[in-house]
């Protein structure tokens, strides 16, 4: 594994989601620490990396990033790049400042094991619904598993190792309703 994490991959700063007046900007629902800093790593790309954008972010109102693209220039245009997800080389973004701090682009795809060493697969996403990150781990048989992305929970994370040490709840239920304790004395 690189001591560096993955600067081929690409980063997802925000979503256009509307346009705002008529000439031409956009309201940007911003995915960045500081709803600003979605302009502030140079120009972006589409999911495809065909389309380049040039932002001028204008100021934020109701949780989004108002921002002018060069070239467009009238509201239909802006509408039209309604959806659009705006993303940008991770290469181009400061390390994080603190050490339990990290981008979801440098945890996806690292192999996570459990406290004794076995394989639970590797990090498929980070979620994040409100209430914390969670994180998917698609398992070597290939089922998912969320596991909450706190420190008890997923005590280390090695950046530099590549890997992710978990030590996952203990489940109390297993998929038919039985209790695994029970499922476990029975097999």
């Amino acid at each position: 594994m690189p001591d560096e994490p993955n600067t081929d991959q690409r980063v997802c700063l925000g979503v256009v989601v509307g346009a705002h007046g008529v000439r031409g900007s956009v309201r940007i629902k911003p995915f960045t620490g500081e709803p600003e800093a979605v302009g502030a790593y140079g120009p972006v790309t589409d999911e495809s990396g065909r389309h380049r954008y040039e932002l001028t972010v204008h100021g934020t109102h109701k949780g989004t990033v108002l921002a002018g693209i060069a070239g467009v220039r009238d509201r239909d245009a802006a509408l039209a790049l309604k959806g659009t997800r705006l993303y940008v080389d991770r290469a181009k973004l400061p390390e994080p400042a603190e050490d339990d701090t990290f981008y979801h682009a440098d945890l996806i795809g690292l192999p996570v094991e459990d406290t004794a060493g076995r394989s639970l697969g590797t990090v498929a996403a980070v979620h994040d619904h409100g209430a914390g990150d969670i994180l998917e781990i698609a398992g070597p048989d290939g089922a998912a598993r969320l596991l909450p992305f706190t420190r008890d929970v997923v005590p280390t994370v090695d950046i530099a190792g590549g890997r992710i040490v978990a030590d996952p709840p203990v489940e109390t239920e297993s998929p038919g309703g039985a209790d695994t304790a029970e499922d476990e004395e029975t097999a």
